[in-house]
């Protein structure tokens, strides 16, 4: 059997929802600027490759079967979906939902404060977060985009570098001697995250200390790292966004003039199928605008 019987014109479909929808062929021409020849007809041939009777025909009216009903009401949901769509394009072509994955501490404490200002200027754009810790296989999931740490090494996507991390030694105040100079951070609990294990060792070269770092507490999680050094368990190496809010309230303190260190950098990394399609492009045009500010 032809899958083509199962599409039909669509000015059939359209022809036959305004007769079942207005009870007449005659409202219906009226309505879509047509015969009433012209819209019989098309009712006509879309009954025929169905070969089934939509309307009963009574003298001069036309009464819906009731195959004919159930029809109607999925066709008229169907065209209404299709004109919804179809104004919405052309009045938001950047409308549309945008399922993009985040790494926390970035998405919380970085994107999403400013997340108000993009959905602001574009309120046709759904946004949907998601948390990932490592790459995937776009062609798996279901992301559009994904924010990325490291290097601009994702396989198989493009990328648009957003920032470099940059990274401050912070400790609670009670555990900071007075005076302190970057080699007396060697004598204190160090914290370390488990994305990131070079970057204590690359702290202290960048301060003139060869000496390997000693072992300590490794965490999977910024938030969870940043949360210990609050309470006392040891210096932590943690980004500057992330940091700001701790040192302004005095819950950890950090070295005067003590310098960051930078193991990699965030990027937003999307797969080319997806490249041009209007919600991400907002995106991305919107958060390289940012200068990572």
């Amino acid at each position: 059997m032809s899958q083509r019987r199962f599409f039909p014109p669509l000015s059939w479909l359209i022809a036959f929802e305004a007769v079942a929808r207005l009870g007449s062929v005659t409202e219906a021409a009226a309505e879509l600027d047509l015969s009433q020849g012209a819209v019989s007809r098309q009712v006509q041939k879309l009954e025929a490759q169905l070969g089934i009777d939509l309307f009963q025909r009574v003298k001069k009216r036309l009464i819906l079967t009731p195959v004919g009903q159930s029809y109607a009401r999925d066709i008229s949901k169907a065209i209404n979906a299709i004109r919804t769509s179809t104004i919405r394009a052309a009045t938001n072509p950047e409308g549309g939902v945008l399922e993009l994955s985040i790494l926390p501490a970035f998405g919380t404490n970085w994107l999403a404060p400013r997340l108000p200002e993009f959905l602001a200027t574009h309120p046709g754009v759904t946004l949907n977060l998601s948390t990932r810790l490592a790459p995937f296989d776009f062609a798996q999931e279901r992301f559009h985009a994904a924010i990325h740490f490291g290097r601009k090494d994702w396989p198989g996507a493009d990328a648009l570098k957003l920032m470099d991390e940059d990274l401050v030694p912070v400790i609670a105040p009670e555990l900071l001697p007075k005076h302190a100079k970057p080699a007396n951070f060697l004598a204190l609990p160090l914290l370390h995250l488990e994305t990131r294990r070079k970057a204590w060792a690359g702290w202290f070269t960048a301060h003139g200390i060869d000496t390997k770092p000693p072992p300590g507490m490794v965490f999977d999680q910024f938030a969870t790292m940043e949360q210990a050094a609050v309470a006392g368990m040891g210096a932590a190496l943690l980004p500057q966004y992330l940091a700001e809010a701790d040192l302004r309230a005095g819950r950890l303190v950090t070295l005067d003039g003590a310098g960051s260190t930078s193991v990699g950098a965030y990027y937003l990394v999307w797969p080319p199928s997806a490249a041009t399609y209007p919600p991400l492009l907002a995106f991305r045009q919107w958060i390289g605008g940012l200068n990572a500010t």
